[in-house]
């Protein structure tokens, strides 16, 4: 058996699952943000009507209201809050972060385990070597809240193996960019990702990220990377709680094998209305900006904000541009204070914002007019997913995004780094 198929027959006290198969299983972890943690609850209470029964198991994050821009918003989050109280689950308010990295850096993420959640890239955790799925509201008020269970069908699982090494200015998420154009959305769809080969052992946790991360957008069900021994030191360096390695059997067999070569790789940039829109950042390079940002799921990264730190050093953003800068989380925000990044990256023009998922659905920033470009981190270039429909998004490595607001357009980040 595979990683996933290992978890889900522990957890239904099985001794083995094949692909097709529907098992119920123990829920070790459900993580809600403030918009899903409101429908949940409201369906929990109103409809289901039974005690919850592992409140140390859930966890809900503000980071799409972080800053209730009218009445009705911040009186979703006051029912949320007031929810957390009576049931004992764990609250992460305003400014704590995004919500899945404030889930691995609490602890609610850990390798061999089982989480939830019902944002739909819930996905993302399988980088450290667990079985983790985006479900809906209903399926999370209705059986994980009550039971700590959840039913699943054994997925099928597709070995992806990339090799190569980046040459200068290309970095991971270039690679998961241009891996999101190859597989096509909606090419895995129900299906299981193991992202594997000698390209993504050599990366580390943060940078492995970004591939689970793409799951949802080709029509995944979970991925996962086999935990090492840069899986283990990671977690262990963020939480005391338990956990138990698991790994894929060596004879292990897969439903197709796809092999990938990074080497040859220019920096990408993913332009609306699609993420499968990808190509050579070449191809979009003039096209005007208004603003750019790091952020969003997988945005806000130490890692991104250095990177824009190095772009940015001894200049400014271009006029007319506004840079967001998004921590995923305090303790990015905390450690770029320490290296001196926030009063380099603030005195080059750009703002600051809550640690959060930034600008995402434009609940409190980053909204744009028909004319207006925006290039990002973000996991979503969407018409009408930050304002107007008409509104262009690009997306692309945190390079590329500081390189684009330096000269105001869309820009090859080797002008600047190589």
């Amino acid at each position: 058996m595979n990683l996933v198929e290992k978890i889900l027959a522990r957890a239904s006290g099985r001794e083995k699952v094949a692909p097709g198969e529907v098992v119920v299983a123990n829920v070790d972890s459900l993580i809600l943000h403030d918009l899903s943690g409101y429908i949940t609850s409201r369906v929990f209470e109103k409809e289901v009507k039974r005690k919850m029964r592992y409140p140390e198991r859930v966890a809900m994050v503000f980071d799409h209201h972080f800053s209730p821009p009218n009445e009705e918003r911040a009186r979703i989050l006051e029912e949320n809050r007031a929810f957390a109280r009576r049931h004992g689950i764990h609250l992460f308010d305003c400014g704590s972060g995004n919500i899945h990295n404030v889930a691995v850096r609490n602890g609610f993420v850990r390798p061999g385990t089982i989480v939830v959640g019902s944002d739909s890239h819930t996905p993302v955790h399988g980088t450290l070597g667990c079985f983790a799925v985006g479900l809906g509201n209903n399926s999370n008020a209705g059986t994980v809240m009550p039971f700590g269970k959840a039913w699943f069908k054994v997925p099928e699982t597709i070995q992806v193996k990339i090799s190569g090494q980046n040459k200068p200015g290309v970095c991971a998420r270039d690679v998961a960019l241009w891996l999101t154009g190859q597989i096509g959305e909606g090419g895995v769809v129900y299906k299981a990702m193991q992202f594997t080969g000698p390209y993504i052992k050599e990366l580390e946790v943060w940078d492995r990220w970004l591939f689970p991360l793409i799951t949802i957008d080709v029509g995944g069900k979970c991925s996962f990377i086999e935990p090492d021994e840069k899986t283990v030191n990671f977690v262990k360096g963020i939480t005391d709680e338990p956990f138990e390695v698991i790994t894929s059997d060596p004879d292990c067999e897969f439903a197709d094998v796809w092999e990938y070569d990074a080497s040859g790789l220019e920096p990408q940039v993913a332009a609306s209305p699609t993420l499968g829109n990808v190509k050579p950042v070449g191809e979009f390079a003039g096209a005007p900006v208004q603003w750019a940002e790091l952020g969003g799921h997988g945005g806000g990264r130490l890692e991104d904000i250095r990177q824009a730190a190095y772009i940015l050093r001894g200049r400014k953003i271009a006029p007319g541009v506004k840079f967001n800068l998004v921590p995923s989380s305090r303790e990015v925000f905390t450690e770029a204070c320490r290296e001196g990044l926030v009063q380099l990256l603030h005195e080059a023009g750009c703002t600051w914002f809550p640690p959060s998922t930034g600008s995402n659905q434009a609940i409190n920033m980053g909204a744009m007019a028909e004319t207006e470009a925006m290039v990002s981190t973000h996991a979503r270039n969407f018409p009408g997913r930050n304002g107007s429909p008409k509104a262009m998004m690009y997306l692309g490595s945190a390079s590329t995004v500081a390189a684009s607001a330096v000269k105001g357009c869309i820009a090859d980040p080797r002008e600047f780094t190589v």
